[in-house]
Formats: C-alpha cells, sequence, structure tokens
C-alpha cells in the first residue's frame, strides 16, 4: 500500500465519520476536505489527527473533534457574503474551515502564542480572508462590528450580551452554554426583528470562555 493510498484512505474515513455524527452540508465537508487538520496539531498528538476526537494544544487548550467543528459551521448557515467572528483562535482550525466558507473571518484568542502561530499557518496556507487578534474574546470585536454571525468555542454560562450586541439582526450565533465542570449545550441563537430565538443541537464539552488576557500575552 502506497503513501498515497493511505492518505486517500484516511481522507475518506475522516469524511464518513464527519457524515455518521450529521454532518450533511456538501459545502461544509468540502471545506473540511480541504483544510487539513495536521498542521494545526504538534507534538504526540500529531498522529491523531484524522481521529474524531478532540486533542490537546498550547496554553492548556484544546482543537476541537471534527465532527463538533462541523456541526458548529454547518448550523452558522454560512453564505459567501458573510463576517463572521469567532471568539477562541485556538489552534487556527474552525477559523480556516471558517474562512473557506465566507467573505471575512476575525478570530480572537486571549493567548497571543496561539495567535502568531495559527497566524503562520494562515499564511503557510494563503488564507487572507482571516485576520487573527489577541484580546479578551467576551469583548468581542466592537470596531468590526455588526458581525453577520458569530463563533464561539469557549463555553458560558449565557450567551454574553457584548456579542449578541455585535450581532446583525438576522444573524445567527453558535455557543456551548453551561457549566464548565458539568454538561453543556451547544446553542444555535438567531437574533430576529422580534427577539432571540434558541435551538439546542447536542450535549458538548468546552473550555470555559474566560475574562482578560492570558499570561504569555
Amino acid at each position: 500500500m502506497t503513501e498515497d493510498t493511505t492518505e486517500a484512505e484516511r481522507k475518506m474515513q475522516f469524511l464518513y465519520a464527519l457524515r455518521s455524527k450529521g454532518v450533511t452540508d456538501k459545502r461544509v465537508l468540502s471545506a473540511m476536505e480541504t483544510i487539513d487538520r495536521g498542521p494545526f496539531i504538534r507534538g504526540i498528538f500529531a498522529g491523531r489527527a484524522y481521529e474524531d476526537m478532540p486533542l490537546p494544544i498550547a496554553c492548556g487548550q484544546t482543537i476541537s473533534q471534527p465532527s463538533v467543528v462541523g456541526l458548529m459551521t454547518q448550523a452558522l448557515a454560512l453564505t459567501p457574503r458573510d463576517k463572521v467572528l469567532e471568539v477562541g483562535t485556538g489552534s487556527g482550525y474552525q477559523a480556516a474551515i471558517l474562512s473557506r466558507l465566507a467573505r471575512r473571518v476575525y478570530t480572537v484568542d486571549r493567548h497571543s502564542r496561539l495567535v502568531r502561530e495559527a497566524r503562520a499557518l494562515f499564511d503557510e496556507m494563503n488564507l487572507t480572508n482571516i485576520t487573527a487578534i489577541t484580546a479578551d474574546g467576551s469583548y468581542g470585536l466592537p470596531d468590526q462590528a455588526p458581525f453577520d454571525r458569530i463563533l464561539v468555542t469557549a463555553a458560558a454560562e449565557d450567551p454574553p450580551s457584548t456579542l449578541m450586541d455585535q450581532l446583525k439582526t438576522g444573524g445567527i450565533m453558535v455557543i456551548p452554554v453551561g457549566q464548565s465542570d458539568a454538561v453543556q449545550h451547544l446553542i444555535v441563537v438567531r437574533k430576529t426583528e422580534n427577539g432571540l430565538e434558541y435551538d439546542e443541537l447536542r450535549q458538548v464539552r468546552f473550555v470555559p470562555l474566560l475574562e482578560g488576557l492570558g499570561n504569555d500575552a
């Protein structure tokens, strides 16, 4: 068996795992086939990049399992015209997926090391429509608001009002909600002219959304 065959089989298994977990949007699947998860995982876990599991990254954070990335991306119902805010850059993998589906992606993280490493990967991959910023994500990016879509990759007890204020009417926010040491629920919030509509996707477990900058900033 050649190395190319092994790679092709891994990709097929990767996409099959996504579909079996409910990721069915063709544009999302295409984006996740195009963006290789491998470069976003370093060190001893690099060999597990194509498994559907969360993995540790620097600064005590994690890269989400691919099926959760796919479901969150799918729930945003992105269009090529959308301007997106991601709170929690982490490895940069989620932002890279978003960049294939949206016009512009702004991603913020409280850890400057993660932002630097993600920027380097975005440059290597020629993903020119991503702006990565070290900032307190709980405040969003008011200078760039409003956003068509907001994706939060850390759990809050409730959707933060500061972020909700930066979401356009007609926009969608996807966020894990719940206590960090208990069961969390991934919810979709739609901002309508008549108020907010909520849908629950599934149970998840994310790191908590914290205020302030990380110690490496």
